[in-house]
């Protein structure tokens, strides 16, 4: 079974050809997605977002079509997984329609990609997006005179207001192979003509002929599939003779005549190749990026997430929900309605958010035992409406929300990308560049979407340091949140004390890593999207989605912590582990030994740990020595299981437990390197 077949199984065999929507990064393609299928992919203005396909279906016409959004490449020479994934399916699916979504002030860009589609033989329609973007219809390009030159239907859209779409769907039932084509040097041209005679006709397009030259080693799969091993060798003796004689590679000469045959058609269309933007914009745009100038609007960024998302969010709305919610109404009410239905012999105490149970000590019989297993399941010091409930609505959820609304407001403005080219710099001393800022980013909402973000990374090494510091030093958006708040009232120096700790661990670990890791870094290319205002329906969409994403994966994973919480309570099991981890946990790191909880629960959700060391803060079982001290180590631990998991499948079960060993006995020993030198030197937070 195909690629495509694998991930639009509820398509039946006898529907219309499926549709594949492909187009560079920050083009508006999965937004366009959701406009044709009604189910939200991330609207994202930086590369790398859908880094997996996401498959639909969508009435058009009269016929129910799989569209299947594939991630943002911009070529299909792949130099990234995913260009790899989206050139794959060209070639494994012959019988599909293909959608460029292209950037309607940015044809440049777009029509490289189109010409190559043409040169792959595929049928398809342009769709350029984002027109309600242009100041006046006249800084369009005339569309009727690309769709001729080209050679297939092109039509302006806007995915964002939902404009044109129905001219859209019509068009999409006639798409066509392009007639565009460009001419190569002799050299070139008898290579792919020699080359496509000995390729079978499933093979035999000239996008494929072309990039055989190019030395394009991802074909191998392919070609050893269907070529004989001789064959092989007939390929690497073209591309040899066609080598001959020429001044620079193949791949850069076919590079070059391809940006100059779309120059000329955008020079015979009359339109300007460069994308014309605002003045004021383009000047903030740059500003952004200047290594002085960008500076200080990065602090104001970082301040704005702290006022943001660690006032509002972590500290009003969390105090909020906290106290004036679920400890006079929610708590209170399901005791009640708990009591009325399995009473027993009890004394309930609430104490800051804290709720514990006093029994009177009576004989119990069977019928109260159980009464009192209900009881203790649902409305104890480890019950599910009390602790994991409690802990996901009233103390992660405002944090989630403030954090998401935060994180798109980066995204829409075009922010994101420019950070990258702020600390390009900083990132080479770790053996990276300035694009793993994004999956670094990332982090900071889910790090275990970010791992899978790795992919846009163009080496193995990066790929693998970026998971590294992903898993041991880039809090997700619900921990971040916690963090924050339970920092909030200790002032500046117990924040920097954390914050330079975990920045201090980053730079070291990504430092070591850099030169024990074999291989090299990547280059650093990246497509900087134009500054534009932030859509406040934008923001609400993504922002509850991303909140729709949380409840449904997250408040699950409390409820089975909290589950698995009472069960080594109710087994004594808890008590065991705190013993045994006592030495460690009170005399390692100077905690209490209920903390011994935070850490047994925050490998199966890193926020959840967090939240368990915030209740305790809360009802003063922790000092601000403590505090700092346990914040560090939760933040470095070892990540939540679901990351752990993406870990091992993207990286190997060699790497990836290598991974989580080293960041265990690290933040541990972290922590109490921290307790001996509070003590050492009288710090008294």
């Amino acid at each position: 079974m195909s690629q495509l077949a694998n991930n639009a199984q509820f398509i039946d065999e006898s529907e219309a050809r499926p549709l594949l929507l492909v187009g560079n990064p920050n083009v508006g393609k999965s937004l366009l997605f959701t406009r044709l299928t009604n189910r939200y992919v991330t609207v994202s203005n930086y590369p790398g977002t859908t880094v997996e396909m996401t498959t639909a279906t969508a009435i058009i016409g009269d016929e129910r079509r799989s569209i299947i959004d594939t991630p943002g490449i911009n070529s299909l020479l792949p130099q990234s997984q995913d260009e790899i994934v989206a050139r794959d399916l060209l070639i494994r699916e012959p019988n599909i329609d293909v959608m460029q979504v292209g950037d309607i002030a940015n044809l440049r860009r777009t029509l490289l990609l189109t010409l190559q589609l043409s040169e792959y033989a595929v049928p398809f329609i342009v769709a350029l997006n984002m027109a309600d973007e242009l100041r006046s219809v006249d800084d369009g390009p005339d569309v009727a005179a690309l769709s001729r030159a080209i050679g297939v239907p092109v039509v302006s859209v806007s995915a964002l207001r939902g404009w044109n779409f129905s001219k859209l769907k019509k068009d999409l039932a006639r798409a066509t192979q392009a007639t565009m084509r460009v001419t190569y040097t002799a050299a070139i041209e008898a290579g792919v003509t020699a080359i496509q005679a000995l390729l079978k006709p499933e093979l035999a397009s000239r996008g494929i002929a072309l990039a055989i030259l190019s030395g394009d080693a991802t074909l191998k799969p392919f070609l050893k599939e269907s070529c004989p091993a001789n064959v092989l060798e007939q390929l690497d003796d073209i591309r040899a003779i066609a080598q001959r004689g020429l001044a620079r590679p193949i791949s850069v000469l076919i590079s070059h005549c391809r940006v100059a045959a779309i120059d000329e058609l955008l020079a015979s269309l009359r339109q300007s190749s460069a994308f014309r933007e605002d003045g004021f914009r383009d000047r903030i745009g740059r500003i952004c990026m200047h290594p002085v100038f960008g500076i200080p609007i990065l602090i104001g960024v970082l301040a704005l997430a702290w006022l943001l998302v660690g006032k509002i969010g972590a500290g009003t709305l969390v105090d909020l929900m906290q106290r004036q919610v679920f400890e006079r109404f929610i708590n209170p009410w399901t005791i009640r309605g708990i009591d009325a239905i399995a009473p027993f012999p009890h004394q309930h105490v609430i104490a800051d958010g804290v709720m514990t149970s006093a029994y009177s000590g009576h004989a119990v019989s069977a019928v109260g035992r159980f009464a009192q297993t209900a009881h203790d399941l649902f409305v104890g010091p480890y019950g599910v409406v009390t602790m994991a409930i409690t802990y996901a609505i009233a103390i992660v959820l405002p944090v989630v929300i403030t954090f998401f609304t935060f994180f798109g407001l980066l995204e829409d403005s075009g922010y994101l990308p420019r950070l990258a080219v702020i600390l390009n710099r900083g990132f080479r001393k770790i053996g990276l560049n300035g694009k793993a800022v994004l999956p670094m980013v990332l982090g900071l909402g889910c790090d275990t979407m970010a791992t899978l973000t790795t992919r846009i990374l163009d080496s193995k090494k990066e790929a693998a340091i970026v998971t590294l510091l992903l898993a041991l030093g880039v809090p997700c958006s619900a921990q971040l949140g916690v963090i924050l708040a339970m920092l909030a009232p200790l002032g500046l120096w117990a924040t920097l004390i954390w914050l330079g700790v975990t920045l201090f661990t980053i730079v070291l670990a990504g430092w070591a890593a850099s030169r024990v890791m074999p291989g090299e870094p990547g280059d650093f290319v990246l497509e900087i999207p134009p500054m534009r205002v932030p859509r406040l329906s934008n923001i609400i969409i993504k922002v509850a989605a991303r909140t729709e994403w949380y409840l449904k994966e997250a408040v699950p994973l409390f409820i089975v912590g909290t589950l698995l919480l009472y069960a080594l309570d109710a087994t004594g099991a808890l008590r065991f582990v705190q013993r045994a981890l006592g030495p460690l946990i009170i005399g390692g790191l100077g905690l209490p030994a209920e903390a011994t909880n935070a850490f047994v629960i925050g490998f199966l959700r890193r926020d959840y740990g967090a939240a368990g060391l915030y209740a305790m803060q809360r009802a003063g079982h922790l000092d601000p020595n403590q505090v700092v001290i346990a914040l560090t180590v939760i933040t470095l631990f070892i990540p939540c299981i679901a990351n752990l998991l993406v870990m091992l499948k993207e990286r190997g079960a060699r790497m990836g437990w290598a991974i989580a060993g080293f960041i265990v006995v690290y933040s541990f020993g972290i922590g109490a390197l921290m307790n001996v030198a509070f003590r050492f030197f009288g710090v008294s937070l």
